[in-house]
């Protein structure tokens, strides 16, 4: 690439987090810090016509000391994962 060139970042990978959730399962505790709002939430499914589906439910939330996270549950392992 010449000079100028734009090159693309890389999502930071997931990794497990430790998550505490209420209704719906809507995150209260992420990591040991409090939620105080949730911003967005959605629904990923993709891969469902293969052996290794992927099934996820994302929330991105406002912890009480103002960090703004991305959480997920991967809802056929059922496990927690952060991408911040």
């Amino acid at each position: 690439m010449g000079k100028g060139s734009v090159h693309p970042q890389r999502l930071a990978s997931p990794s497990r987090a430790r998550v505490r959730a209420g209704l719906g399962g809507r995150p209260q505790y992420v990591d040991g810090y409090v939620v105080d709002a949730l911003r967005e939430t959605w629904l990923v499914e993709d891969r469902w016509w293969t052996g290794s589906p992927l099934r996820r439910r994302y929330w991105e939330v406002v912890t009480a000391c103002g960090r703004n996270l991305v959480v997920y549950r991967d809802l056929e392992s059922g496990s927690w994962y952060s991408q911040s």
